[in-house]
């Protein structure tokens, strides 16, 4: 696969890093570029004290991101992208997309609210998880044992705000492969990526 754009989109909390380890494995190479790893880069660089410092940097992380998609896409390479694109990426995409002659495809994971949103609150809750995610006030090496306590927390209402207000569950750029991931264990990746592979190969676009 050369000159493709794959974006990884859909509710958030339903496998797309996992799946994307698979598609790697059968494609290993392929950059992967995910705002919320370049999120999480600034947030330990500069920090923040409130959510409008936080909004600030938010600024700063797309402009990131956008750079290495086009530095990328210089080169010719397929792409792989991982986050809850909404409208608001679409016009930065497209350009990029048309600029440089590039194939779009969009995987989008969706399926039952309630059950992703069980799924998004026990990643928050994980000392795994960034805590940055779930603060309005956050610099590097800050600890929070009881994640309960975080002041930006996703509550079931902002998580359906987000993938419903926000057309999480709608978005699409190019040939679109649509996934329910209500249970993720049942998700075949395999044969996500076999669709990847056909459609690249027949060089369909739908718009």
């Amino acid at each position: 696969m050369d000159k493709v754009l794959i974006l990884l989109a859909g509710y958030p909390a339903t496998g797309k890093s996992t799946f994307c380890k698979r598609l790697l494995e059968r494609h290993p190479g392929i950059p992967v570029v995910a705002p919320d790893d370049i999120k999480e880069q600034v947030w330990d660089e500069f920090g923040y004290d409130d959510a409008e410092e936080k909004a600030a940097l938010e600024l700063r992380v797309w402009e990131i991101y956008y750079a290495r998609i086009e530095g990328l896409m210089q080169t010719g390479v397929t792409v792989v992208s991982d986050y809850p694109f909404s409208e608001k990426q679409r016009p930065s995409l497209a350009r990029l997309v048309e600029k440089y002659g590039y194939r779009c495809m969009t995987v989008r994971f969706v399926g039952n609210l309630d059950a992703i949103y069980q799924r998004s609150l026990a990643r928050d809750l994980s000392q795994g998880r960034h805590l940055g995610h779930l603060m309005n006030h956050y610099h590097k090496g800050d600890h929070l044992d009881d994640r309960m306590q975080a002041d930006a927390l996703v509550t079931p209402q902002i998580l359906r705000e987000r993938c419903i207000g926000k057309g999480y569950g709608t978005f699409c750029m190019g040939d679109l492969i649509e996934v329910d991931a209500t249970d993720i264990v049942s998700v075949d990746h395999d044969a996500i990526v076999d669709r990847i592979e056909e459609l690249a190969a027949n060089g369909h676009t739908e718009k």
